[in-house]
């Protein structure tokens, strides 16, 4: 099946562009993606792993392993998906995974890396021993990355934040037009 170098490959899950599998690398549990047959999507796969080679230095996105055989791997991430934990996270646990993930997305506006779905990041972030962005395949530079702002979209429309939906409106607008520190702080403040 997979011409790689991994041990008990077995299937995890598909997407619309790739399919996941998961296996043992060097004693370590490893994902595997591919791209999925039936996906338009070309180079989707190759996007991700230059991606994530740019972004694990800065601790976004799971540890790449290796690219192989047009195969991604990287280190299995064990965890729930943001949603699962916050429904469960005391307001104190949301607010520190929250700044977290914040984090990590501003860094990637300050790289002007967009990562594109973050207005819908249902499976895209995983909470476990630690925050990990997941799913870099529409990844591209812009001069213009919205990853702060469509996650704080996503906060709103879900009402996993309280806060006055204008005055929010308003910070976002502030920040998306400066893409400033002065203007995340102000947003990270209202959260």
């Amino acid at each position: 099946m997979l011409n790689l170098p991994i041990q008990g490959i077995e299937f995890f899950s598909k997407g619309k562009r790739g399919v996941v599998y998961t296996g043992t690398y060097k004693e370590r549990k490893v994902a595997i993606k591919v791209k999925r047959p039936t996906s338009n999507a070309e180079s989707a796969i190759e996007n991700e792993y230059f991606w994530l080679k740019k972004l694990n230095p800065y601790q976004i996105g799971p540890k790449v392993v290796f690219f192989k055989n047009k195969a991604l791997v990287y280190e299995f991430v064990e965890g729930k998906y943001i949603l699962d934990f916050l429904k469960k996270a005391s307001k104190k646990e949301a607010s520190k995974i929250l700044k977290e993930v914040f984090r990590q997305l501003r860094i990637m506006d300050k790289l002007k890396v967009n990562k594109k779905e973050m207005h819908k990041p249902l499976k895209h972030i995983i909470i476990g021993k630690k925050v990990v962005l997941l799913d870099f395949e529409r990844c591209y530079k812009s001069n213009k990355p919205k990853n702060v702002t469509q996650f704080c979209q996503f906060l709103l429309r879900r009402k996993l934040i309280k806060v006055k939906e204008n005055d929010f409106i308003e910070l976002l607008k502030g920040y998306k037009k400066n893409l400033d520190n002065k203007s995340f702080n102000k947003i990270l403040r209202l959260i």
